[in-house]
């Protein structure tokens, strides 16, 4: 595909430039106030085209800076929306417990706790 890009400028060059070399001639514009210019006739088509092609390219480039800013915002929201899903709040379950603290749990001797050991109860004095 880049081949084929390529070739598509170089053959768009090479005709802009043979148009430009068969007419390179001066062009009289007829200015305000009597005024008169005489310009080459491509330098008078570049101009006429820039002035046509720059605002519709900076409104493009604008619109899609846009679209892409509200793609990531949209984006990020469902991304947001997903990990809220995955961190809903636990259901009770109808069965009863057997027994809440399992009789093998112990704590450690320098009282810290693990993951697999249980709080002790605090005594209520």
């Amino acid at each position: 595909m880049s081949f084929l890009k390529t070739l598509f400028w170089i053959v768009l060059s090479a005709v802009v430039v043979l148009f430009s070399i068969n007419n390179w001639l001066p062009v009289t514009v007829n200015l305000w106030g009597g005024l008169q210019a005489d310009v080459k006739l491509p330098l008078l088509l570049f101009v006429f085209f820039l002035i046509g092609f720059v605002p519709t390219i900076i409104y493009y480039r604008t619109k899609t800076w846009r679209m892409s800013k509200r793609l990531d915002t949209v984006s990020r929201q469902l991304h947001d929306e997903r990990g809220m899903k995955a961190f809903r709040a636990p259901q009770r379950s109808t069965e009863p417990e057997a027994n809440p603290i399992a009789p093998e749990a112990e704590v450690n001797e320098n009282d810290e706790l693990h993951l697999t050991t249980p709080a002790p109860k605090a005594d209520k004095a």
